[in-house]
């Protein structure tokens, strides 16, 4: 059984557009009608623009979600599938890829939740740090001892992301490594994601998703905030209003995924989400379409 996977903010790259046109010319309707929807050029920035322009929260998050979906709609039968998940926004790609969201509107919800985010990281002082090397229990103790502080991201065995006030991060990395991370280190993020911060993001975007028609998915998907298999459209909207604030929970998805029989996975976009498949379980098959 097979199943596919949506990167999330981060696998962007100088150039996106010209490989998704070089893939496939038909993109270009792709790239044209996300001009029309986003109100801006973002396919001169996907092809033309620098790596300093493409981190830019408004463009990173369509950019992102553009081009990890033309890889899908170029290279995956949807029939030839028994699931979808992606990784924080990657889940919103994963729902337009199993026709849950229409592709106009599932990339209206991603322009609003950048938006609704970047609002939320100018509210406050915060980020996020990568946690490598500690059982993810341990790490969520340590986060319960520190005020604004979580954990955030648990992406596989022994890699966590904590996400809090950067005076909770600035304390707690020296803390972590005397309880034997191998590595503590703060990541160049804008704000705390996945975490309490997020709160006035989760409010702005609520409003959107429930204003947008979620249908009943043609494939399950395995959703960030309980990691497991959905197909009521109600649950899934509620679940993805709730992520902003709500640990992703990759490796239980991992786990659900697993025992539900899936043993090949197709990463569409990156190879981020690859690694952590292989951390989870070296025998699992993954390919990707870059």
């Amino acid at each position: 059984m097979k199943a596919c996977l949506f990167p999330g903010q981060g696998s962007q790259f100088v150039g996106m557009a010209k490989s998704m046109l070089e893939s496939n010319s038909k993109n270009e309707s792709i790239l044209l009608e996300a001009n029309d929807v986003l109100g801006f050029d973002i396919a001169k920035i996907m092809e033309d623009g620098t790596e300093e322009d493409l981190k830019a929260t408004k463009v990173t998050q369509p950019a992102v979600f553009l081009y990890s979906y033309s890889r899908f709609k170029d290279n995956v039968d949807l029939n030839n599938i028994e699931a979808v998940a992606g990784h924080s926004l990657g889940e919103i790609t994963a729902l337009v890829a199993n026709e849950t969201l229409s592709f106009k509107d599932g990339l209206s919800i991603v322009s609003q939740r950048a938006n609704a985010m970047q609002r939320s990281c100018n509210e406050a002082d915060s980020t996020m740090a990568a946690i490598l090397g500690m059982e993810d229990e341990e790490v969520k103790e340590i986060c319960g001892g520190i005020d604004d502080l979580v954990a955030a991201n648990f992406n596989c065995p022994g890699q966590v992301v904590i996400s809090g006030s950067k005076e909770a991060i600035s304390k707690s990395l020296q803390m972590f490594l005397d309880k034997g991370a191998r590595r503590a280190i703060e990541l160049k993020v804008s704000g705390a994601f996945h975490s309490p911060f997020m709160k006035s993001a989760e409010e702005d975007l609520r409003k959107a998703i429930e204003n947008t028609e979620f249908k009943t998915p043609k494939i399950a998907i395995y959703q960030n905030v309980s990691a497991k298999r959905i197909m009521d459209p109600s649950l899934i909207q509620s679940n993805l209003i709730a992520q902003l604030t709500s640990p992703v929970l990759w490796t239980s998805t991992m786990e659900a995924m697993t025992k539900d029989g899936i043993n090949q996975f197709v990463e569409l976009g990156a190879k981020v989400l690859s690694g952590f498949v292989k951390k989870y379980d070296r025998s699992l098959e993954i390919e990707q379409f870059l």
